[in-house]
C-alpha cells in the first residue's frame, strides 16, 4: 500500500497556467480592446463627411453622400448596441472570470463580422462617390488618379485581410478558452 506522501509525489506534474489574477488582467484588455473598437467607430461618419467636403460637384451627388451618412450613422447604432460595458466582479472566481472573457470575446467576434456592413459599408460608398466626383471633372482624370484608385483597391484588399485575421485569431481564443473550461470541468 503506498503512503499518502508517495501518491503526492507521483502526481502528475503539470502545472494549471491560468490563474485568476491572469483572467482579471485577460478581462480588462478584453474590455479595453472593445472600447477601442467602439470608439473607431466613430471614424466612418467623419470620413464620409471628409469625403463629401473635398468632392468636386457635391450637390449632383449629395444624394449619394446624404445616403452613406444615415448609414454610417445607423452603423454606429447598430454596432453600439448590444455592447454593454460589463465589467468582471471582484467575486467572479475562476468560472466566471472565464464566462466573462468568453462572452468579452463572442461580442468583440460579432462586432468584426458586422463592422464590414455597418462601417465599411458606407464607407465604400462615400469613397466611390468621391472617386466618380473626381471622374466627371474630365481633364485627364483616369491617368492622375490610379495611384489613388491602386491605393483604394490595395486599401480594400488589405482590410478584408484583417477582418478575417482578427476572426480567426478571436475564434481561436474562443475555442482556447472553452477547451480550458472543459478541462477543468467547468
Amino acid at each position: 500500500m503506498n503512503s499518502p506522501q508517495e501518491i503526492w509525489q507521483n502526481q502528475s506534474a503539470e502545472r494549471n497556467t491560468m490563474t485568476l489574477k491572469l483572467i482579471e488582467w485577460k478581462a480588462r484588455d478584453l474590455r479595453a480592446k472593445t472600447r477601442k473598437k467602439l470608439l473607431g467607430t466613430l471614424v466612418c461618419p467623419l470620413a464620409v463627411g471628409l469625403l463629401y467636403g473635398f468632392t468636386p460637384r457635391r450637390g449632383m451627388l449629395a444624394p449619394f453622400f446624404i445616403c452613406a451618412l444615415i448609414w454610417s450613422f445607423a452603423g454606429l447604432y447598430f454596432l453600439n448596441r448590444g455592447m454593454r460595458w460589463a465589467t468582471m466582479s471582484a467575486d467572479a472566481g475562476l468560472a466566471g472570470g472565464l464566462q466573462f472573457c468568453l462572452g468579452e470575446l463572442q461580442r468583440q467576434r460579432r462586432f468584426v463580422q458586422q463592422s464590414l456592413l455597418w462601417s465599411f459599408g458606407p464607407l465604400a460608398l462615400a469613397i466611390g462617390t468621391f472617386i466618380y466626383g473626381l471622374a466627371l471633372t474630365g481633364r485627364g482624370f483616369f491617368p492622375k488618379a490610379l495611384p489613388f484608385v491602386a491605393l483604394v483597391v490595395i486599401w480594400i484588399c488589405l482590410y478584408f485581410f484583417s477582418r478575417w485575421h482578427e476572426q480567426r485569431g478571436l475564434q481561436y481564443e474562443i475555442d482556447e478558452l472553452r477547451e480550458f473550461e472543459r478541462g477543468n470541468g467547468g
